[in-house]
């Protein structure tokens, strides 16, 4: 009986433990959404007004010369990004985006050339797919390392670009939901096209008085353009990043239960082990009374 109250003892310990560094990641994890939403908040104010300067330059100047060269229809390429993790215990986060961008990019006419993966477990999976992969990229670690991830992206897309490797650029990224759950998402971030201009273009003003592009919308459109793209990227990374952390946290949310239910069983057995040995110890000592009375 000593044995098993002893092996008992050392399931509950390493039980316990288990449960604290489950805690740990649950708050780390809450903690990280908070700072991942509020970037997303922030940026989603900001592409607001980087729009309505785009849709005032546009206006005022008319098609914007940011536009890829033209390619043939059936010599299209495609390049994409795919936001996923680096590390696990995160279910099917990356499974659900990687599906989702195959599917996607296996309806696009044109051919599949470049795919950018943010993530060692996105890579993987993208991998397997057999599409063509351009590179590695690691998840940032925070908010304030997404701008060099982004500024990295977009150094690489725009050589692809003027090699003619790629026409079209998609960005696929899980969203984050209510509660802890997320959607898959995509966005065709290039080329900025006539029906995207249109669509820019024909934002109304948010108040009664249209402002004034100073110098022209000339030197000013490129560079709304520029931050229009890094915003979106940037976006996309931080609203995949807090997805990622809400998945975390609903794992850690079902191991902390799937802990608490082994604890419990652990307990009743180990209360049963020791009440079984105290019943046997005490059936021993009067058992040897009887015994001595006997000799009496």
């Amino acid at each position: 009986m000593s044995g098993a109250t002893e092996s008992l003892g050392k399931k509950i310990s390493t039980a316990g433990d288990l449960e604290g560094v489950v805690r740990a990641m649950k708050a780390l994890a809450v903690s990280s959404i908070g700072q991942y939403e509020k970037s997303v908040q922030a940026l989603g104010d900001y592409n607001r007004t980087v729009e309505l300067g785009i849709a005032l330059c546009l206006r005022k100047r008319g098609p914007p010369p940011f536009v890829p060269a033209k390619a043939h229809p059936d010599r299209d390429t495609v390049g994409a990004v795919v936001f996923g993790s680096d590390q696990g215990l995160v279910g099917r986060f990356n499974e659900v985006i990687v599906e989702f961008a195959k599917g996607t990019l296996g309806g696009l006419p044109g051919k599949t050339r470049k795919i950018w993966a943010v993530g060692e477990r996105a890579h993987a999976l993208m991998a397997d797919t057999g599409l063509t992969q351009a590179g590695t990229l690691a998840v940032p670690s925070s908010v304030g390392a997404i701008t060099p991830l982004i500024g990295q992206v977009l150094i690489e897309v725009e050589q692809a670009i003027e090699k003619g490797e790629i026409v079209d650029f998609y960005l696929f990224h899980n969203r984050p939901k209510l509660g802890s759950s997320y959607e898959p998402v995509d966005k065709r971030l290039l080329p900025l096209d006539h029906a995207w201009q249109s669509k820019i273009a024909a934002m109304p003003w948010p108040t009664k008085s249209v402002a004034e592009v100073i110098e022209g919308p000339t030197p000013a459109l490129p560079a709304f353009i520029r931050e229009y793209i890094f915003v979106s990227l940037f976006q996309a990374c931080a609203e995949s990043l807090a997805a990622e952390n809400a998945s975390r946290l609903a794992a850690m949310q079902r191991a902390e239960k799937s802990i608490d239910d082994m604890l419990v069983d652990l307990n009743r057995k180990f209360h049963r082990v020791r009440q079984e040995s105290i019943d046997e110890e005490l059936f021993d000592v009067i058992s040897g009374y009887e015994a001595l009375l006997a000799k009496e």
